[in-house]
């Protein structure tokens, strides 16, 4: 059985790709075990040396991992160049940062010495998603191997390419064989590498069906994982805001990627006072974007990266407008292979999937509040709990309703994003633990007290 690499703009396939055999993911489970323990004996000034020559790889390589990327799952070419550029960026980030983070803390006890020390676990699994077909590898693998860990990657079955350009970056920066690999592998096979007794943990990005399934196999075998899975963001207008600033960013939140991000804006939730004019400038400014080519510079939305994606999304449409939702702008697909238009739905409300569960795409749902309580209510009126953002001129407002949102991430007057220097990660059914800064390098250490009396 093949697995296909897909352009979402021409519908053409690209490259075939065979699953790998169950011998190959011995040789590579094997290969990762024997590097370990060089790996984490190597003094971490040399494993950022390594690092920061992987972000060099990164940028020198940066036109044709971009074309990749845009060939297989439709990143507009200007949001794939600084993605990989946000990954170069966090090379340099953990190669600075690590000795800090990882620097044994001293406790004060009855002991002669006692402190707290992080050491390296092993192998981390990565099951990776497609929609930041480098940045999602690079969030995890970055800390882990700065922490002295090495880390095999199963990345999404629609960028097996971008996964190779990871590894060829990789290889070329000098990391030794064996600290990181890809395996092109099936579901099937994943489940059997996660019990594999030479993988320590499990890190994974991606949907909650996906998370639910791959947390209980590590969790079968006792395996620490962290989980980063779907949001559906509110984007909470309060009737102070600036309308300029906050449509604007409302547009980017929405419809950046496609509208394939995990936070990105989904729910905008709205107080009455303002929802009239805020509606209004939402549509006119959205009906401006356009399906194109994503190599074009000019092309303002890009396609999804599946049909079966685009249908999917095409589902929960319908089904909301069937209960009772008003189709403001698209909601009916493009003409290209996989492209879905800039969409707004008006009027959602409980029993509609737009209100309740994720829409990964270009589709804006708004929930009409009566005031500032109502809309703290409806934005935390769902089951997943990433980011959400407060648009208000007032910060210290700001400050106590965005205290008030059940999520791993609450923004005041900007959109909810991914930063090296800040915690990643979600609460309820959006997963568990964290990704980036020092909280991100720490979950795949073992947290040893040591104590000498």
């Amino acid at each position: 059985m093949s697995i296909e690499s897909v352009n979402p703009w021409t519908g053409q396939v690209e490259y075939r790709y065979e699953w790998r055999s169950a011998a190959e993911v011995d040789a590579t489970l094997q290969a990762a075990r024997e590097a370990f323990p060089a790996w984490a004996a190597l003094p971490l000034e040399r494993r950022g040396e390594l690092l920061k020559r992987a972000g060099e790889q990164l940028r020198a390589r940066r036109d044709d991992i971009q074309r990749l990327m845009t060939a297989e799952m439709g990143k507009l070419r200007r949001e794939a160049l600084a993605e990989i550029e946000k990954c170069a960026g966090a090379c340099d980030y953990y190669a600075g940062h690590a000795a800090a983070y990882l620097r044994e803390q001293p406790i004060a006890t009855e002991a002669a010495s006692s402190y707290v020390a992080y050491e390296p676990i092993g192998c981390v699994f990565a099951v990776m998603p497609w929609n930041f077909p480098i940045w999602q590898v690079f969030r995890f693998l970055a800390p882990a191997l700065m922490a002295g860990n090495v880390a095999v990657l199963k990345h999404a079955v629609n960028v097996p390419r971008c996964a190779d350009a990871i590894k060829a970056a990789l290889d070329a920066a000098g990391l030794p064989r064996g600290v990181f690999d890809v395996l092109h592998i099936d579901n099937g096979q994943a489940a059997e590498v996660i019990r594999d007794p030479r993988i320590a943990a499990v890190t994974l990005t991606g949907s909650e069906r996906a998370g639910g399934s791959v947390a209980a196999t590590a969790g079968s075998v006792l395996k620490k994982c962290v989980m980063e899975l779907g949001g559906s963001d509110a984007f909470v207008v309060l009737d102070d805001a600036d309308l300029d600033a906050t449509v604007a960013a409302a547009v980017k939140s929405r419809f950046d990627n496609a509208g394939q991000t995990c936070i990105a804006a989904k729910r905008f939730v709205v107080v009455e006072a303002v929802a009239g004019e805020f509606v209004r400038r939402f549509v006119e400014a959205a009906s401006k974007l356009r399906v194109g080519d994503p190599n074009a510079e000019a092309t303002p939305l890009a396609p999804m990266a599946r049909r079966d994606l685009r249908d999917e999304l095409q589902r929960q449409v319908q089904a909301s407008i069937a209960a009772g939702a008003k189709p403001l702008l698209g909601c009916e697909p493009d003409a290209s292979y996989a492209g879905y238009p800039a969409a707004i739905l008006d009027g959602v409300a409980p029993g509609m999937p737009a209100y309740s569960e994720e829409l990964f795409g270009p589709v804006a749902g708004i929930l009409r509040a009566k005031d500032e309580a109502d809309a703290v209510r409806l934005a935390n009126d769902t089951t997943f709990g990433l980011g959400g953002s407060v648009w208000t001129r007032d910060r210290a407002r700001g400050d106590r309703v965005a205290r008030q949102l059940q999520c791993g991430a609450a923004f005041v007057n900007a959109i909810v994003r991914s930063d090296v220097r800040l915690p990643f990660g979600g609460c309820k059914r959006s997963g568990f633990g964290r990704e980036l800064a020092e909280h991100g390098i720490r979950e795949f250490t073992n947290i040893k007290s040591v104590y000498v009396a």
